[in-house]
């Protein structure tokens, strides 16, 4: 009996080792809380003894600095038993211990070679689902520090028939659909590209991916302006609005609150050096930097640049009649009309654009 006892607890403290071994790799190499796994770690016994014995009155208790792990089944002391997994007779109870009473929770140690018998299977699915878990909450927690922010990402993989692509993101693998990609966007394995972090899924059990990257949100080149300005980093000059056309034209309202500094001329920058690095990220979609005013005329006027405006008219509270010179016509509503249609989704203002000789 002694010998039997003595290689029981030798089994315990193995058992107990290597399940907290476990546990500290798991805290070292993917940053999971001990404390979280060991719950996930009960859960999982408790399934795998309900499964086993068909009863859940168990308790486990787990000893990190013992490293430890001990089973409890537990039995209620009752006057008359109706379940034998579950309830103890009050005689039997005080032939263990005369300090039972009715109504008190009798312990019996389940022993190592039991656990063997148990649902392994159950155990170990309640287990890497918790790893599963902790694992998307800790990809989530960088990305929502990364959200609505642009990041750099790789390329890892192509999909030729979608055209969609798996990119390496620093904190995870992520795929940009090609939906969310420019037209002149043409990638292979390697390449380097920037993307913006559009949504963060927090739900652990939800389909779909754990984030959502695009190349066509308007966020991109704001975001990346604010990388290349100085001016607009450091407060000086602000991004009052963006209309964007993914790949093709996008235009920028832009104010200093500096009277010194020029916000137009500092999002170009010396012969067109900054913002020539947000055109080469977006494969040459035009970008036109245009100030920003409080005066309507003004800022409609400044919208439609390049084309020259010669006077505007309002016609109801959002909606302008704009008069240009002939030769300006074609300028201001642009090709298939996208400058007007940028133009008054920057200012809020519906355009009618009228020619004048």
């Amino acid at each position: 009996m002694r010998k039997t006892t003595a290689k029981t607890k030798k089994e315990t403290e193995v058992m107990g080792a290597e399940f907290f071994d476990a546990l500290d790799l798991l805290e070292a190499t993917k940053g999971i809380p001990k404390t979280y796994m060991l719950e996930k770690i009960e859960a999982a016994l408790v399934s795998a003894y309900k499964k086993e014995e068909g009863s859940a009155c168990v308790r486990i208790a787990l000893d990190p600095e013992k490293k430890s792990v001990r089973m409890f089944a537990q039995k209620t002391v009752v006057e008359e038993v109706e379940n034998d997994k579950e309830q103890i007779t009050l005689e039997d109870a005080r032939a263990i211990s005369r300090r039972y009473n009715l109504g008190d929770i009798v312990e019996f140690e389940v022993k190592p070679k039991t656990f063997g018998r148990l649902s392994a299977q159950t155990a170990k699915q309640v287990i890497i689902q918790g790893i599963r878990e902790a694992e998307h909450s800790n990809i989530v927690r960088e990305y929502d520090k990364k959200h609505e922010e642009v990041i750099s990402a790789t390329v890892t993989k192509v999909n030729d028939n979608t055209g969609d692509i798996v990119v390496d993101t620093g904190t995870s693998e992520a795929v940009l659909l090609r939906s969310e990609q420019l037209a002149a966007d043409s990638f292979m394995v390697g390449d380097h590209l920037k993307v913006f972090v559009t949504e963060v899924n927090h739900d652990a059990e939800a389909r779909g991916p754990v984030v959502t990257l695009s190349r066509t949100h308007s966020g991109l080149v704001k975001r990346m302006l604010e990388m290349i300005v100085p001016e607009i980093r450091d407060g000086i000059v602000l991004i009052k609005g963006i209309a964007r056309e993914a790949g093709s034209r996008t235009k920028v309202a832009v104010l200093s609150r500096d009277p010194d500094v020029d916000a137009v001329g500092a999002c170009i920058g010396s012969r067109g050096m900054r913002i020539a690095e947000l055109l080469e990220e977006l494969h040459g979609e035009k970008i036109d930097v245009v100030l920003f005013s409080e005066k309507p005329e003004e800022y409609i006027a400044s919208a439609l640049s390049p084309a020259k405006i010669r006077d505007v008219e309002f016609d109801g509270e959002r909606s302008a009649k704009i008069w240009v010179d002939s030769d300006q016509l074609s300028l201001a509503i642009g090709k298939e009309g996208q400058n007007a249609r940028l133009a008054a989704k920057l200012t809020g203002y519906k355009i009618d654009i009228k020619g004048r000789k």
